[in-house]
């Protein structure tokens, strides 16, 4: 998804010049009329178009689209959010006599590219070589890092403080959040699956396809959850052997594909039967966005 840009900042008589210019300025005002005017439905009309999957490569889960995630906040527009949010909070704390005080940093993404990058389990060999099961650990000590010198405010400032400041942010842009309803579908939708036929079916024969190799799973979930391979800190050889001899399997049975496809049906049943609230929902994202890209400041 990209990011929207930016906007940045012969001679008549008298009577026959005025008759010309108001001719011009009353056509110039139809034509922005009925510009917006059908900027406007279309976007209407865009909003209430049911989402859609979307598969980008094939054999990259990362670029393959959920319906639900329509209505989700955009991954942009959310960080601009943020942004516009820590600033007003900034201020805010700095008007108090807080000068010292930040907002927490920006953490480290490691949840992977994008929603589905990971949902469907272990997709790319070259991670899978290196760190089995696992994310890259550098990224992760990135991200505890981050976490511990958010924790740390040197200001002097108290909660109650805070609390006034993030209020106050609150009544200009709300902080981001997914909807309970898209949640909802979401989750429930991935739980049922689990459960799905032809899901159960894929993962029978990737179960049969490692027990071959010599390893006795009953799912990919089942795999890929091993109390053996948790450990954050300690990637095995054993843990990289099973991810491989995994991966390989899934290239023998389109497991991903498969669940992915499930998913799909399942989550567009529910978007239909919640079609005009979750359009509601989109709305107000895109509009929660709008707001902030007024008020954001050049980075």
């Amino acid at each position: 998804m990209n990011p929207k840009g930016k906007s940045l900042k012969v001679a008549l008589p008298l009577a026959a010049a005025t008759a010309v210019c108001t001719v011009a300025v009353v056509g110039a005002m139809s034509d922005q009329g009925s510009s917006r005017h059908q900027e406007k439905a279309a976007d209407e009309k865009a909003a209430a178009q049911p989402a859609k999957a979307a598969v980008g490569d094939p054999s990259n889960p990362a670029t393959w689209r959920l319906p639900i995630e329509a209505y989700m906040p955009d991954p942009t527009a959310a960080r601009t959010i943020t942004n516009v949010r820590d600033d007003l909070i900034d201020a805010c704390m700095s008007k108090a006599g807080f000068n010292d005080w930040t907002p927490a940093p920006d953490l480290p993404n490691i949840d992977g590219e994008s929603f589905t990058d990971g949902r469907y389990g272990i997709s790319d060999a070259e991670q899978v070589a290196q760190w089995g099961y696992h994310r890259d650990p550098a990224l992760m000590k990135s991200y505890d890092d981050a976490m511990f010198d958010g924790a740390v405010d040197e200001s002097g400032a108290d909660e109650a403080q805070v609390r006034q400041c993030v209020q106050e942010a609150d009544g200009s842009v709300t902080a981001v959040q997914t909807d309970p309803l898209v949640e909802q579908i979401d989750i429930e939708g991935f739980k049922a699956s689990l459960t799905d036929p032809a899901v159960k079916d894929v993962f029978a024969k990737w179960s049969a396809c490692m027990k071959a190799k010599g390893y006795n799973y009953v799912d990919p979930p089942d795999a890929q959850g091993d109390p053996n391979f948790t450990d954050p800190e300690n990637i095995t050889p054993e843990e990289i052997t099973t991810a491989k001899a995994d991966l390989a399997c899934r290239g023998q049975y389109p497991v991903a594909k498969t669940w992915f496809d499930t998913e799909v049906k399942l989550q567009q049943d529910a978007i239909t039967e919640n079609q005009d609230a979750l359009d509601d929902i989109r709305t107000t994202n895109q509009a929660q966005a709008a707001k902030a890209n007024k008020l954001a400041q050049p980075r």
